[in-house]
């Protein structure tokens, strides 16, 4: 009998996502159940009340569990999962990295395209310790006038550390991916219409600029090794001549456009680390 725990994402993290985040989860647990035949017995935890609920953990299995499925984010999350042992996905100190300000050096180390600080279309003003929360914590600005006003607003609501870079215009491209499995899709969310804050429309219709897809993978494959992820997600934009710049990367997206999938790539991932462990 296998024994897995799965923890639900805290809602503040999930901001207009909880029930597809939880679907999620849910799949790669019914992933899980078909291969592993013999039997699989699940604990299912709310982020918010993990530490109140860990108790729970110890009367429900002898031995420690066969794995840990965690979208948390808070940092008690993160430090209850620090302190136990076996195959954790994403492992906590991989989701300590996935602050926008931590990326910026790992991102620059994998030699990997970003925007540039400077630029005629407008600025990004983005929250840097953690992903966006609230529509608040990622801000277009036109000028560096209404950028220092809006960074005077990040300060008076308590936030010191953020990034800034130059807006790109071009394709806004969502991927997603799992490490080791050779799972990678890429999706334009304007096609779908599916959207968080509808920060997607600044850069319009997607034009479906043709790019090197495999060299994207490639890259984000190189960036998840860094940070240690190995369920992963992002953003990037696309120009019209092809080249590429990732603006965004983070722990465990929905994979609401291919969630079957990436269940099953996730569940193949567990089974065959569980194998090799």
């Amino acid at each position: 009998m296998k024994t897995v725990i799965a923890i639900y994402r805290d809602p503040r993290f999930s901001p207009n996502s909880v029930e597809k985040d939880r679907a999620i989860l849910d799949a790669v647990l019914k992933s899980l159940a078909s291969f592993w035949e013999e039997g699989l017995q699940t604990l299912t935890l709310d982020e918010a009340n993990l530490e109140f609920e860990g108790y729970k953990l110890e009367a429900w299995t002898e031995q420690p569990p066969t794995c840990i499925l965690s979208m948390g984010r808070l940092p008690s999350t993160l430090q209850w999962l620090s302190r136990q042992s076996g195959l954790i996905v994403n492992r906590p100190e991989a989701v300590a990295r996935c602050g926008r300000t931590s990326l910026v050096g790992l991102i620059a180390d994998c030699q990997i395209p970003v925007p540039p600080v400077e630029g005629p279309d407008g600025y990004w003003l983005k929250r840097g310790d953690a992903c966006a929360q609230q529509v608040d914590d990622v801000v277009f600005c036109r000028d560096k006038a209404e950028l220092t006003q809006q960074t005077e607003v990040f300060r008076q609501r308590g936030i010191s550390d953020y990034v800034v870079s130059a807006h790109v215009a071009g394709d806004l491209v969502k991927f997603y991916g799992v490490r080791g499995t050779g799972f990678f899709r890429y999706f334009y969310p304007t096609d779908d219409g599916e959207s968080k804050f509808g920060d997607e429309q600044r850069n319009g219709i997607a034009r479906h600029y043709g790019f090197d897809n495999r060299r994207l993978q490639a890259d984000i494959a190189r960036l998840a090794d860094a940070v240690g992820l190995d369920v992963y997600g992002g953003d990037c934009i696309v120009r019209p001549d092809g080249s590429y710049c990732v603006i965004d990367f983070n722990d465990w997206p929905s994979f609401s456009r291919c969630r079957d999938e990436a269940a099953a790539a996730i569940g193949q991932l567990i089974v065959s680390s569980y194998h090799s462990s």
